[in-house]
């Protein structure tokens, strides 16, 4: 009984909170509110862009050639509204819930001393240095990645298009024929 008394105790030490935890943990909060306002972006524009997708196909089966750039124009109106009031609510929330939800698993799973761990990494100005590379990073990847699979992937993407034409009774214009490539100068 007495080991489970002093594991509860150790436990319960390290979970309680204290002024000097929630000064930490409003720092990494801080420094974490350009990912919070990105996450929380996102999930506002998903169902713009969701709404976007379906719109396309319904303007071009139900709405006639001559009034769709208007009504185009009109749906793009309407998302445009929905996005700039829907993205700074959603973000100004996520940011007020941040503190009681992300900070305080912080300040149950982490002690004092983990905390100023993680500050310093996330407030180090190597960090900073790696962090702001991440898009070069990336870029460098993809171009890599894009050229060494292009050759194996492009077949099996002209294959999809040709089956989903197919069984869709559509002729695929990127599949039928291969795009002319432009003239050297």
């Amino acid at each position: 009984m007495l080991p489970l008394l002093l594991l509860a105790a150790a436990l319960s030490a390290q979970a309680q909170s204290t002024p000097a935890k929630k000064e930490l943990v409003a720092r990494i909060i801080k420094q974490q509110q350009p990912a919070i306002e990105s996450m929380a972006r996102n999930l506002a524009e998903q169902p713009a862009a969701e709404i976007m997708g379906r719109a396309g196909p319904a303007l071009t089966a139900r709405i006639p050639a001559d009034k769709r750039e208007a009504v185009a124009k009109d749906i793009q109106a309407d998302v445009k509204k929905y996005v700039d009031e829907a993205v700074p609510l959603v973000q100004g929330r996520a940011v007020k819930l941040a503190p009681t939800t992300i900070g305080a698993i912080l300040e149950d799973k982490f002690s004092e001393d983990e905390l100023k761990q993680v500050v310093a990494i996330i407030e180090s100005p190597v960090y900073s240095k790696f962090q702001g590379l991440g898009g070069d990073m990336q870029k460098a990847l993809l171009e890599k990645l894009l050229a060494d699979t292009r050759p194996s992937i492009e077949p099996k993407v002209k294959a999809m298009e040709q089956s989903v034409a197919k069984r869709l009774g559509v002729t695929a214009p990127a599949a039928a024929a291969p795009a002319a490539k432009p003239a050297s100068k």
